[in-house]
């Protein structure tokens, strides 16, 4: 048997869409540029993946969670340097009118050339800010300005002292959020790699200054153990520290993953300095520092940032999961099964109940039984086509066991399962299925 690994990111476009993961936004209408909708499975995925971030930061004795408003008081951004500072230089073909980042372009930068039809007719650079900009109240005047939120980072912040206040936690102690951001990006796509609405999961760390390289040391090692946990291949990541720092970092490095276009960014990790609460303390007037009551004294907290795109993280299960086995039989014809190799806790469904018949003492069965494992999982029902074609739609949405109500199920109360990676089957008495599944999701890769 041969195993094909993803190689088109199209392949995976296709699958998504016909299998419920994910469609183009107002796609009736045409579509809405770089803005996507999670399906059915799609939003199940995600769910997961938001709860398995989720928990592996806020089911710690040192992190509270946060859900900030995407509105804030204009003067967070001024404080935070986007009001000034982010953007992009932009240039503009007068030829094809195609406009595009001028510090993204190989083309550009080499050779001076429009990137879509290859003209030097270009405009000369000019900076475009990445922020949604609306207004708030009646009147569109300069008073009511306000931004959609370009990241979710700046909630921690303003937050600081509310959270540790109530939290009563001390120092070192960090704030999980998972938010929706904006950025009026000029050139998304690869999917939903790079969109203008997407949805970050952002953990800021405070600690002490002095202490901050041990624990960037520290989260770089725990972000790393998350994915090889959940199932990502360790070939297909790596670290690659940042040549050019931004203004607030002191060090940087993202966690890359190999994505069908390449290696590319998947989590950004940076200590972060004081500067965010130093911002903050100047633009607010209010005093942010920490006070350390048992060695008596005050300082202003540096904060390690750990920051993953949900949107990309999704696309990186996906990408690693798929797989294509590819078998020969002795007239030389070969069979291809599809498969979503997703870690369980990932996957959409735990578990899909097949009856090997629409007849109605299989169909009544099947039916209790998906409400019996739908009390502890997630659950699809399919009594459609054969059953090795409803087999192998399930391998391709990476449901990892498969239950088969037959014939004998009326006689001896059990039924078939079968494993999606080992393509194993074993018989299981109904009234233990639940507990089976359990035991089974909790080794399912040993």
């Amino acid at each position: 048997m041969k195993i094909k690994h993803l190689e088109d990111l199209n392949t995976l476009v296709s699958l998504s869409k016909r299998r419920g993961f994910v469609f183009q936004s107002s796609e009736i209408y045409g579509g809405l540029g770089s803005c996507w909708d999670y399906g059915p499975l799609g939003s199940l995925m995600k769910l997961n993946v938001k709860r398995a971030w989720w928990n592996a930061m806020t089911r710690r004795p040192d992190i509270v969670g946060l859900d900030a408003a995407i509105l804030m008081h204009p003067m967070v951004w001024k404080a935070s340097g986007h009001v000034d500072g982010f953007s992009d230089p932009l240039v503009d073909c007068k030829e094809c009118k195609t406009r595009f980042r001028a510090d993204n372009t190989d083309s550009y930068i080499n050779e001076k050339k429009c990137p879509n039809c290859g003209s030097k007719n270009l405009s000369e650079e000019r900076s475009f800010n990445l922020m949604f900009k609306t207004h708030m109240g009646p009147l569109e005047d300069t008073g009511s300005v306000v931004y959609l939120r370009p990241e979710t980072a700046q909630g921690h912040f303003v937050n600081f002292q509310n959270c540790q206040q109530a939290s009563r936690y001390k120092i070192p102690f960090g704030i999980a959020a998972i938010g929706k951001s904006f950025r009026n990006e000029i050139t998304p796509g690869n999917f939903i790699f790079r969109t203008r609405e997407f949805e970050q999961m952002e953990m800021q760390y405070f600690v002490e200054p002095g202490t901050d390289e041990q624990f960037f040391k520290e989260w770089k090692e725990r972000r790393w153990n998350f994915y090889i946990k959940f199932g990502i291949k360790p070939e297909n990541l790596k670290f690659k520290d940042h040549d050019k720092l931004a203004h607030y970092a002191k060090a940087a490095v993202d966690v890359e993953f190999k994505f069908p276009m390449g290696f590319s960014e998947l989590e950004g990790i940076h200590n972060r300095s004081d500067f965010d609460l130093s911002q903050h303390m100047k633009f607010s007037g209010k005093n942010l520092e920490y006070f350390d009551e048992p060695n008596k004294k005050k300082y202003i907290p540096y904060v390690i940032e750990t920051a993953v795109g949900c949107d990309r993280l999704f696309l990186a299960f996906l990408c690693d999961a798929y797989r294509e086995e590819v078998t020969t039989d002795e007239a030389g014809k070969e069979d291809v099964r599809v498969v979503m190799g997703l870690h369980p806790e990932i996957a959409p469904f735990k578990v899909a109940v097949l009856p090997l018949s629409k007849k109605e003492e299989l169909s009544s069965i099947s039916e209790k039984l998906r409400d019996q494992l739908a009390e502890d999982f997630d659950v699809n029902y399919d009594e459609s086509q054969s059953i090795g074609k409803r087999y192998r739609r399930q391998d391709e949405i990476g449901t990892p066991f498969c239950v088969t109500v037959d014939f004998d199920t009326i006689n001896d109360q059990a039924v078939t399962v079968r494993h999606r990676d080992k393509m194993t089957q074993e018989r299981v008495a109904i009234t233990q299925l639940n507990a089976y599944i359990a035991a089974k999701l909790k080794t399912f890769n040993q």
